[in-house]
């Protein structure tokens, strides 16, 4: 273990989430290598650091990326992505990076237009050895390994026969070590330095002054798939604390995630005071049933409640939310219609398997809903945990919500529909992006409300679930559930002190009453999100709260609530110029009661925040290759600026998807409502 800056601590304290209200800050702190901590906080301090100038009781939104690729992941790698762990945190703080174009040269100058606050490196714990091996020591015999070999070289099909060999080592229970490149070199050793070195990136980047302007997590992903559904984890530690290795599938067995959180307890949060981590499992969408499964086990149920709180709602493989088919005019167990927003059309990671604008696999087939396993989507999964806890006594499924992108382009936060330099390395650079990469998305963000802009704050906010997702835009969202808020709040100028005082945030389980006519009230406030220079925030169409509960015939139900806004403001975008047109709110902000509360019922409540109509990332990209989707003339004008991209060493049809009707896609649409959506807030039936 690297303790670093950190003393021994009780490792008991961190086996219990923090218990945390606004209006208690000042509690009993653990001293620190002897130091008397010069602030106290509503949570735990765990490291040796300047105290932040910028402290906040009521507590901050904090915008950031937990699912972020660089070169140590043999996926970056082998599409000619060469940035590393300090980098990605570069391009995290606003300053300029390189990637490859399409010809894999390194020609594309990368830069976020405003920085994040915090971002983990997740790079692959499965083959963090044999990439190490293969492209870090020219004078290891197992770097000439003819795999190797394939894998450094700047050939875009010779890249492609190395990803097969990669992706069938990545997705079996074969271990890394049979590699023979780890015979012929020390992937053991490999898997040291690569994980000792996210760890340094971490540290060299962590801002530990008092200005606390930017925040680093030691991590990685976990990434069983087996048969390509994918069952990944991002395992994040909360300080420089960790385990000795990046604990991997073939450490743990495949489908076997109840195996990694008994190692992370045995090796992390019993095995080392100090130590403290969660995982979070990302993208259901294409996980074919295998990410929420019933518990096996009491143990399983409270490890998943533990160790994983959160998890991931939306990135650049799509939304998780929930699914609604426009030409069938049919959901996943939903009547929802706004769950269309950036589906993919098949349940596993199949679908990046598109070449030169064909798809090259029947993995990526379209899954009809009949089929589509209902807890692929979150919301689904909230439902039954709700079922679960009628049948069990226990919820496992109360999570909640943060976004990332899953950049393996080093672009942690690179979400900017305009601003989109895809997350692929140079297989969705230029035009790859709207050839082979068209349904895929720029990803989201993660925001967690947090006293400061460090590392206990912000893991104590993801602990206790007061996080919401993002798309990639950043409104400032808050939600509350309480018994006895003022219709009046929204005026209040403590409106934030009375909700935390009198009720709870998101992520918090509010006490059933059952005294005759009483109704739980939530309060939601949302702020448009206020944009950079040059490039200004989105106007606010209106706030939703989805309704989820047991029905008297133990029947899962959900409903969808209007409660500020306007749907129908006229908002649009100007189909030559894409620029918005009509106007919205610059702030929403609400009191709902729900009329139909039943006390006897499990329930759980979260808003959903809708901006403005803009358009899509790929709708940009095609005008900007003078293809415009709205045109009739779209055809024409694809294929004239084809024959550019072909004279160029482009294959196959390269603008053609820019045209595509969307009135036949069950998903697409050229225009999308950017969004926000907050963690739940539970209420438990006695």
């Amino acid at each position: 273990m690297r303790n670093g800056f950190i003393a021994a601590i009780l490792s008991t304290a961190l086996l219990l989430p923090c218990v945390l209200t606004a209006q208690t800050p000042e509690i009993e702190q653990v001293s620190v290598k002897g130091v008397e901590p010069k602030q106290n906080a509503p949570f735990e301090r765990t490291e040796l650091r300047e105290p932040c100038s910028n402290y906040d009781a009521q507590r901050r939104p904090m915008f950031g990326d937990l699912h972020v690729h660089t070169r140590y992941s043999f996926d970056s790698y082998i599409s000619s992505q060469r940035n590393d762990p300090w980098n990605a945190y570069r391009y995290a703080k606003g300053e300029a990076i390189t990637l490859p174009d399409e010809d894999g040269k390194q020609t594309i100058t990368a830069q976020i237009q405003r920085p994040l606050d915090f971002t983990a490196v997740t790079d692959h714990a499965e083959l963090l050895g044999p990439i190490n091996v293969c492209t870090e020591n020219p004078w290891s015999m197992g770097y000439w390994w003819p795999h190797c070999i394939l894998t450094r070289s700047d050939s875009y099909i010779a890249q492609l026969v190395a990803a097969n060999w990669w992706v069938g080592k990545a997705s079996t229970n074969v271990g890394a070590s049979e590699s023979f490149a780890c015979t012929l070199g020390d992937c053991e050793q490999g898997h040291a330095d690569f994980w000792q070195n996210i760890q340094d990136a971490a540290e060299d980047h962590y801002d530990r002054s008092s200005e606390c302007s930017f925040t680093t997590f030691a991590g990685y992903e976990y990434s069983d798939a087996p048969e390509h559904k994918n069952m990944h984890r991002n395992v994040i530690f909360r300080n420089e604390n960790v385990t000795d290795t990046a604990i991997s599938t073939y450490d743990t067995g495949s489908y076997n995630f109840p195996e990694l959180w008994l190692q992370l307890r045995e090796q992390c949060i019993d095995g080392d005071a100090g130590c403290d981590v969660l995982a979070i499992p990302h993208n259901p969408n294409l996980s074919g049933g295998l990410m929420f499964r019933d518990p096996e086990s009491e143990r399983e149920a409270t490890d998943r409640l533990f160790f994983e709180p959160i998890m991931e709602l939306v990135q650049h493989k799509a939304s998780s939310e929930c699914r609604f088919d426009r030409l069938r005019a049919i959901g996943l167990d939903t009547e929802d219609e706004l769950c269309d927003f950036e589906q993919a059309v098949a349940d596993n990671l199949g679908m990046l398997g598109t070449l030169h604008g064909e798809v090259a696999t029947d993995r990526a087939a379209p899954v009809a809903m009949e089929d589509f396993a209902p807890r692929n989507m979150a919301r689904n999964a909230l439902k039954d945990g709700l079922l679960l806890r009628q049948k069990n006594g226990t919820n496992p499924f109360q999570f909640g919500f943060i976004g990332s992108t899953d950049t393996h382009s080093a672009t942690p936060g690179g979400a900017e529909e305009d601003n989109y330099a895809g997350h692929l390395g140079r297989r969705d650079a230029g035009y790859r992006n709207l050839q082979d990469h068209f349904f895929d998305n720029p990803g989201g963000l993660a925001v967690v409300w947090a006293e400061e802009n460090a590392r206990d704050s912000i893991f104590s906010g993801m602990r206790r679930k007061e996080t919401y997702a993002t798309s990639g835009t950043r409104p400032v969202v808050r939600f509350f559930g309480g018994w006895n808020y003022s219709e009046e709040l929204c005026e209040s100028d403590d409106m934030v002190a009375s909700a935390y005082a009198n009720g709870v945030p998101m992520g918090g389980r509010l006490e059933a009453v059952n005294a005759e006519g009483a109704k739980p009230r939530f309060i939601v406030s949302a702020l448009k999100d206020s944009g950079s220079e040059g490039h200004p925030g989105t106007d606010l169409q209106r706030v939703q709260i989805i309704k989820g509960w047991v029905d008297a015939n133990g029947t899962t139900q959900e409903q969808v609530f209007d409660v500020v806004g306007d749907a129908d403001n006229g908002a649009s975008v100007n189909p030559q110029s894409c620029k918005p047109t009509g106007s919205g709110a610059q702030a929403l902000c609400t009191v709902w009661r729900d009329e139909q509360y039943n006390p006897a019922q499990d329930a759980f409540y979260y808003a959903r925040v809708l901006e403005n109509p803009t358009c899509r990332w790929s709708t940009l990209q095609c005008q900007a290759a003078g293809v415009n989707p709205f045109s009739e003339q779209c055809n024409a004008q694809a294929n004239t600026a084809a024959e550019a991209a072909l004279e160029r060493g482009a294959k196959g049809d390269v603008y053609g998807k820019c045209c595509i009707d969307p009135a036949a896609e069950p998903f697409y649409t050229p225009t999308i409502q950017e969004r926000a959506w907050t963690t739940p807030i539970w209420i438990e039936a006695d």
